[in-house]
């Protein structure tokens, strides 16, 4: 089952700043994108242990809702000297106004300045009203920095250097975190099997 130009594609989020980073990566293929948000489709309870449960919780939720294919990510930080917190818990964490300024200076608290290992994950569901669905898993590795850095990205980007450079992902441009965030290679994953990018 392949997505194809024309198709309508509802993206089981509420964060517009992953809605941006997505509706960028699927850009070149002529999609009818919207959003559970845009919709006013309530977000359903992460009731899920897992990345990968909880994506497939939200992208049949959608399914449900829409009757159109859905599209739901599940992603986080992960610090194995934090016996892998956030994790899941990555968006709860920034509290109900989701301020990740909370969330960052939480994991600061919990951890002093010296840098950490860390890694964030990706996992895309894609779901069809006929209860098929599929999953795609991706990681990002690097090291935890304070003070935060860069005005751009979201979420945990302003703490985050990922392996092989210097700079957080706040201090990159999209282009440029593209090519080792976790979002995106799992986005190369969907592409190579669902829309048949190379």
């Amino acid at each position: 089952m392949r997505l194809k130009a024309g198709d309508t594609l509802i993206l089981a989020t509420h964060n517009q700043g992953k809605l941006e980073e997505i509706q960028t990566l699927l850009s070149p293929y002529s999609l009818l994108i919207n959003s559970s948000g845009n919709l006013n489709i309530e977000e359903p309870e992460e009731t899920e242990d897992t990345f990968e449960g909880n994506a497939l919780l939200k992208a049949r939720y959608t399914v449900d809702k829409t009757r159109h294919i859905s599209l739901a990510d599940d992603s986080g930080l992960v610090v194995p000297a934090l016996d892998g917190l956030p994790g899941i818990y990555s968006a709860r964490w920034a509290g109900p106004d989701r301020d990740f300024a909370i969330a960052r200076e939480k994991i600061h608290t919990l951890l002093g300045d010296e840098p950490r290992n860390a890694y964030f994950v990706c996992v895309l569901v894609v779901a069809w009203p006929d209860g098929t669905s599929k999953v795609f898993k991706a990681e990002s590795h690097g090291t935890l920095t304070w003070p935060a850095r860069g005005e751009n990205g979201f979420g945990y980007d302003p703490i985050f250097v990922p392996l092989g450079d210097t700079r957080t992902y706040a201090q990159m441009t999209k282009s440029e975190k593209f090519r080792t965030s976790a979002r995106a290679k799992a986005f190369k994953l969907f592409e190579n099997e669902m829309l048949g990018r190379v």
